[in-house]
C-alpha cells in the first residue's frame, strides 16, 4: 500500500458495468521526502478506483495489483489500483541515523 494525493479527475464514455456508481482519480504516489514536505513527488501518476468520494488534493491510502481487488470479492472488478482510504493526518517522524 502506498500514500500518493489526488490530482485530478478521469472521464470515462464507455466502463464495465461493475465499475459503476464510483469514480476515477488521477494520483501521484508520495515518496518520504514528498509526505515530510521536503520535496515534490516526481513518481508517474496512476489512475485509482475511487468508491470514497476523494477530492483534488486529498491523500489517500492506494492499494495496487490483485490486492486492488480482493476488497470486492467474489464479485471482482477489473482495476488495478483502489483506493483504500482518504488520510486526514500523516505523521511522519524522522529516522535516527543508526551506524554498523
Amino acid at each position: 500500500m502506498r500514500i500518493g494525493e489526488v490530482i485530478g479527475s478521469v472521464t470515462l464514455s464507455r466502463w464495465h458495468a461493475s465499475l459503476s456508481g464510483a469514480s476515477f482519480r488521477l494520483a501521484v504516489p508520495l515518496a518520504l521526502d514528498a509526505l515530510q514536505g521536503e520535496a515534490q513527488s516526481d513518481a508517474e501518476p496512476i489512475v485509482v478506483y475511487d468508491e470514497l468520494g476523494a477530492g483534488h488534493g486529498s491523500r489517500i491510502a492506494i492499494s495496487e495489483g490483485r490486492e486492488a481487488a480482493q476488497p470486492f470479492y467474489p464479485n471482482d472488478k477489473p482495476v488495478d489500483a483502489y483506493n483504500a482510504a482518504i488520510l486526514d493526518t500523516i505523521d511522519v517522524k524522522e529516522r535516527l541515523a543508526t551506524s554498523d
